[in-house]
């Protein structure tokens, strides 16, 4: 047997649960700019023997860490891009967090539905009439 919807389950911790999930869905859009991943600002040295990061801390440069394919992938992102940058991978990593959401709400609910149908299962065997 099938689960059922998430919406033909009775009771306040499903209601509870489609509440969460419906709330989600309908609040947020997924941004099409988004980016995955993290931006950071690391320091290199160049490998000039007269560069002044010899010496000091390193030239500062913002990476774009991201995954691909299951490999890592690390870019190079320009200064005057780091702050919009930045805000496409805020707005990925909330995308993610809000699909996230849903999906453990939906797993969630498919929890409560395998305990249900147990409970109407054992309310049937024991109710046998002679």
């Amino acid at each position: 047997m099938y689960p059922l919807k998430s919406n033909q389950l009775k009771g306040p911790q499903a209601a509870s649960l489609r509440q969460r999930k419906y709330h989600v869905l309908r609040s947020f859009r997924i941004p099409e700019d988004a980016l995955p991943g993290s931006l950071a600002l690391t320091h290199r040295r160049c490998g000039k023997a007269t560069c002044h990061c010899v010496e000091g801390q390193g030239h500062p440069q913002w990476l774009l860490t991201f995954m691909v394919g299951g490999k890592k992938r690390v870019e190079a992102v320009p200064h005057e891009w780091a702050e919009e940058v930045g805000r496409r991978v805020a707005a990925g990593r909330a995308a993610k967090e809000a699909l996230n959401e849903v999906l453990v709400a939906n797993a969630e609910l498919l929890v409560l539905e395998r305990k249900e149908r147990g409970r109407k299962k054992k309310k049937g065997k024991g109710t046998k009439r002679s």
